[in-house]
């Protein structure tokens, strides 16, 4: 089979983790692959590294910076341009099949439709605002050309609204638990952190819903009860939102976090910044559909605390294998994380219940069966 792969970035953040993990099992299967992203990243040299052919071009990507008129426009002009390349690029390929990473990627189902190419878009979003643009993604996911991968059933609930629920498969993401087995870290030495202090840490894109803030706020309150803990914070933005970096400075500076808030770009060895915590914290604003960091470090064997909503429901299971916190709530958040922070003991059991769990459920063997049989079925 050959297949194009679109993806909405060339980053290593959680859906280009699953395209990479995606690619590699196909071209291991014999199937012809070829990838088209809109920039250069750290993604690319992953994709090369496995001798899979990459493509640039601007693919049009929606973002939250194009709402506008200008920006729309900006999308349309550009789409149309990845829409006729993209063409070009099928007729001469003879592609079997268009797999859209993602919806913020569109211009692949419109190229699909036109060349009567199979299509798959594999759903990594829960979109809730704007609802025009919610509604007009629903409507292109409910055509009858498309077969839809969803990531876990707050993904597929969501999107249930307006699309045919028969049309969407549930496929959660998987980890390669195995590789998190090594427990060694040089982190705590690298960023100055004292071998016996207790380390709560989050890893993401500094995003206004991803909960940097949230985080920080968190961390104010237990630093007032816990002087000497460490809260550590991994992720860089979109081009565009710098001045995120800004407002997160703010409140560390308000809390009086400064001297014990380190704040860090986007890491590759995220293995090393696992094992240097002690407490994961998934503090998202919204529904975060399914959280690959969250099994990422359960697989590590650490304690995870996530907001109650999204995919982070499903792989934890609250006061067993993590703790479950509400929105916007700092002291009550506070309130269920310090008893972790306090029993060294309660932490490496909850830690061991959740790698079990990762193991069990959300291993990338399972994803493997269940992501190949879908791409290969007729």
């Amino acid at each position: 089979m050959k297949i194009l792969f679109l993806h909405s970035s060339s980053d290593l953040y959680g859906a280009s983790k699953i395209l990479l993990a995606i690619t590699e099992l196909c071209k291991e299967n014999n199937h012809q692959i070829t990838v088209v992203l809109s920039e250069k990243g750290i993604l690319v040299d992953q994709l090369t590294e496995l001798g899979i052919e990459v493509i640039f071009l601007d693919l049009a990507i929606l973002r939250r910076q194009y709402l506008s008129l200008s920006g729309l426009f900006n999308r349309a002009s550009t789409g149309y341009k990845a829409y006729c390349r993209l063409k070009q690029l099928c007729k001469e390929r003879q592609f079997t099949l268009i797999y859209s990473n993602t919806t913020a990627v569109i211009v692949g189902f419109f190229v699909a439709s036109i060349m009567r190419i199979n299509h798959i878009w594999h759903v990594h979003e829960i979109i809730e605002k704007p609802a025009a643009l919610f509604r007009m993604l629903s409507w292109l996911l409910n055509k009858k050309n498309n077969r839809i991968i969803t990531v876990s059933k707050s993904v597929n609930d969501h999107w249930s609204k307006y699309v045919d629920p028969n049309k969407m498969t549930i496929i959660y993401n998987g980890v390669e638990y195995w590789l998190f087995e090594n427990k060694e870290s040089s982190f705590r030495i690298e960023q100055n952190i004292k071998a016996d202090a207790v380390v709560l840490g989050m890893v993401g894109r500094v995003h206004f819903w991803k909960g940097q803030d949230y985080f920080l706020k968190i961390a104010g309150l237990i630093h007032q009860k816990f002087p000497e803990l460490i809260f550590v914070s991994v992720g860089d933005t979109f081009a565009g939102y710098e001045y995120l970096y800004k407002q997160l400075d703010e409140i560390i500076s308000k809390e009086n976090l400064i001297q014990v808030v380190k704040q860090v770009p986007f890491r590759s060895d995220i293995l090393n910044v696992y094992n240097a915590l002690d407490i994961f914290v998934l503090p998202s604003q919204l529904p975060d559909p399914a959280p690959l960091v969250v099994a990422e470090a359960m697989a590590c064997g650490l304690p995870v605390v996530a907001t109650k909503q999204g995919g982070a429901v499903e792989y934890i299971e609250d006061g067993v294998s993590g703790i479950l916190i509400p929105l916007n709530d700092v002291k009550a958040a506070a309130k269920k994380i310090t008893p972790l922070i306090t029993d060294a003991i309660a932490r490496k059991k909850m830690g061991i219940a959740a790698r079990e769990r990762v193991v069990n459920q959300f291993s990338r063997k399972k994803f493997n069966q269940q992501i190949l049989q879908f791409i290969e079925q007729r």
